[in-house]
C-alpha cells in the first residue's frame, strides 16, 4: 500500500489538558501558576509556570525553587478520564467514529466529516467551533495521512488548524526528533549511531531495522516514515440506562405518581430492549420537596416490565409509611437505575413456552399488588448455624439469598455437615431419647466427644413409626460436631453439640445436645 492511499485521519487536540481538569475541579483562576505530580515529578504544568521556567520531569523542589508562587496538585488520571467525557459526547453529536488517543486527545476518520462539512478545512472549523463553545479556546486539529501524522500537525502548527496534504506526511515528518517514535533506550542508542531525525530513522532499511531492533522499532520504522499501520478505531461509548423525571409542582398523591411516571418507565425498559438487554435489578432514588432521600433496589424473579416498576415505587414509598391516600411530603424527583441487567435471550420462551411459569408469576404478582410487597414470600436459605435459623421467608421478587453474589461460594466452618442437607427441618422444639447401653443417657465429656455409644433412641410422639412402637435402635451414628453460639457474651452463649443417627427402620436423624437435653433437630426423609 502507498503512501498516497493512507487513510486521512483528524486530531483534534486540547493542549495542557491535565491541567485544564484539574483547575475547573478544584475551581482555579486560569493564570494559577500549576503543577501536577505523578511520583515525586512534574507530570503536567500551566502555561504560568512555564513562563517561570518549570518543565515536565522535574521535581517538586526544582519546580518550586524555579516558581515560588508554584501550585502542587497530585495528578488523577480519573479525573482526565472523567472530564473528557463531555467533551466526547459533543463531538460525537457532530461526527461519529471517535476514537480516544488519551484524555485531551481523539482521532477522527475524515471521510465522513469532510463529506458532510464539504471539505477538510470546513470540517476542522466546525469542530473546533463547538470545542470554543465548551471554552477551549486553544483547542487545535491537525490533518495528514494516519493518526501520528495528523497528531504532529495539531501539535506542531502554531495555527488553529494545519493540513499536510496526501502523501506529504513523510516530509512534514522528516524534521522531528526520533524521540518522537522511540522510547528512551532506543532513542539514545539511535542518537548514537548518528539517527537524531525521523528522516534519518526512515532512511535506514526496514528489513535491518526489524531484524536489529526488533518489532516495536519496525512499527516506529514505519510511522517515521508516513507508512503507519495504526487505525482509527472508534469508540463505543457506554450507553446510559438511567431514566429519571423532576415533577413541578411537587406531586403529592400516589395515583398522580403513577401516571406521571408511566412514560419514563416505558422510555427505561425501552432503552434497553434496544441494546436486546433486560433489567433484573432496578434501584430507584424517590427525593421529596423536604430534602429527604429513599434510595432502594428491588429484584424480579424475571424482568422488570413498566408496570412493575411503577408497583415498585409505590410499594417504596408506602414501605416507608409515607404513602396511604396521599404522601407526606411532595416527590420532586424520581431516577430509575438499572442495577443488574441480562440479555434478553436468557429470558425468551423455551421451545415449548413457559406458559405454567409466565401464569404463575402474573398471578402471584397481581396479589402483591393488591396486598403489599411483604404480602406474598416465598422460602429461602440465609445464613446461620443451625438449621431452623437459616430459614427464611423472602419477599416475592427478591433474592432469596441477598448478599450471595458478594459472598462468593460458602466455606467449611467448625460445626458444619457435610453431604445432604435434611429434608425436615423442626422449628419447634422436640426433646428425644437418646440412651446407650443399660438406658443410660448419652451425654458429652469435657473433650466434647460423647462418652457411651448410642444404642437406643426414642422419638418425640409425633414421630414415633408405623411399627407402633417409639423406641428403635441405633445401627449407625456419626459425630458430635459441636456449634458454639455467642461465645463472646457469658450471658447468652451456649454449646450445641450435633449428631447424625440412623436407626433400625431406615430413618436418620440430626439430633442436637444443648443445656434443655437432645431435641430433634431435622430428619432425612
Amino acid at each position: 500500500m502507498t503512501t498516497m492511499n493512507r487513510e486521512r485521519t483528524i486530531v483534534l487536540w486540547c493542549p495542557d489538558w491535565p491541567v485544564l481538569a484539574a483547575r475547573s475541579a478544584a475551581d482555579l483562576p486560569p493564570d494559577t501558576p500549576l503543577a501536577l505530580i505523578d511520583r515525586g515529578l512534574v507530570f503536567a504544568c500551566s502555561p504560568a509556570a512555564r513562563v517561570d521556567g518549570v518543565r515536565r520531569g522535574l521535581t517538586v523542589r526544582e519546580a518550586q525553587f524555579r516558581c515560588t508562587g508554584l501550585l502542587v496538585l497530585p495528578y488523577d488520571p480519573v479525573l482526565d478520564r472523567r472530564a473528557f467525557e463531555p467533551v466526547l459526547d459533543g463531538i460525537e453529536a457532530l461526527t461519529p467514529g471517535v476514537a480516544v488517543v488519551r484524555p485531551g486527545t481523539c482521532a477522527i476518520r475524515a471521510r465522513g466529516p469532510v463529506r458532510y462539512y464539504g471539505g477538510e478545512e470546513a470540517a476542522a472549523l466546525a469542530l473546533l467551533a463547538y470545542l470554543h463553545t465548551t471554552g477551549l479556546a486553544g483547542a487545535r486539529v491537525g490533518i495528514a495521512d494516519g493518526p501520528f501524522a495528523a497528531e504532529q500537525a495539531a501539535r506542531r502548527g502554531g495555527v488553529p488548524v494545519r493540513i499536510i496534504p496526501p502523501g506529504e506526511s513523510a516530509v512534514f515528518l522528516a524534521p522531528l526528533p526520533v524521540g518522537e517514535v522511540v522510547d528512551v533506550p532506543l532513542g539514545i542508542l539511535l542518537a548514537r549511531l548518528g539517527v537524531h531525525t525521523l528522516g534519518q530513522f526512515a532512511a535506514l532499511p526496514a528489513q535491518d531495522v526489524h531484524r536489529r531492533f526488533g518489532a516495536a522499532a519496525a512499527r516506529a520504522h514505519g510511522r517515521a516514515a508516513g507508512h503507519e499501520r495504526e487505525e482509527v478505531v472508534p469508540r463505543t461509548p457506554t450507553p446510559v440506562f438511567d431514566r429519571g423525571q423532576d415533577f413541578e409542582p411537587a406531586l403529592d398523591r400516589i395515583d398522580q405518581l403513577a401516571f406521571a411516571l408511566r412514560s419514563t418507565a416505558d422510555d427505561f425498559v425501552q432503552a434497553l430492549r434496544e441494546q436486546t438487554l433486560v433489567c433484573t435489578a432496578v434501584s430507584i432514588l424517590v427525593t421529596t420537596e423536604d430534602g429527604s432521600l429513599t434510595d432502594r433496589t428491588w429484584r424480579h424473579p424475571r424482568w422488570f416490565t413498566a408496570t412493575d416498576l411503577i408497583d415498585r415505587v409505590r410499594w417504596q414509598l408506602q414501605g416507608d409509611g409515607r404513602a396511604g391516600s396521599g404522601l407526606a411530603a411532595g416527590i420532586v424527583r424520581v431516577v430509575l437505575s438499572p442495577e443488574r441487567v441480562d440479555a434478553v435471550a436468557n429470558h425468551e420462551d423455551g421451545l415449548w413456552g413457559t406458559g405454567p411459569d409466565e401464569r404463575i408469576h402474573h398471578a402471584l404478582t397481581r396479589v402483591q399488588g393488591l396486598v403489599g410487597h411483604a404480602g406474598v414470600v416465598t422460602a429461602g436459605v440465609g445464613g446461620g448455624r443451625l438449621l431452623a435459623d437459616r430459614q427464611r421467608w423472602v419477599p416475592w421478587g427478591d433474592d432469596t439469598a441477598p448478599g450471595a453474589d458478594s459472598r462468593g461460594p460458602a466455606r467449611p466452618w467448625s460445626g458444619s455437615l457435610g453431604g445432604q442437607t435434611p429434608s425436615t427441618v423442626y422449628r419447634e422444639h422436640r426433646p428425644v431419647t437418646l440412651l446407650a447401653a443399660n438406658d443410660r443417657p448419652v451425654s458429652t465429656d469435657d473433650r466434647g466427644g460423647l462418652d457411651g455409644v448410642p444404642v437406643v433412641f426414642e422419638p418425640h410422639p409425633l414421630d414415633v413409626g408405623t411399627d407402633g412402637t417409639g423406641r428403635h435402635t441405633v445401627v449407625a451414628w456419626a459425630g458430635p460436631w459441636p456449634v458454639q453460639e455467642r461465645w463472646w457474651d457469658p450471658a447468652t452463649a451456649r454449646t450445641v453439640h450435633r449428631v447424625q443417627i440412623v436407626e433400625d427402620t431406615g430413618d436418620a436423624w440430626l439430633l442436637a445436645l444443648d443445656d434443655q437435653g437432645w431435641r430433634a433437630e431435622a430428619r432425612y426423609d
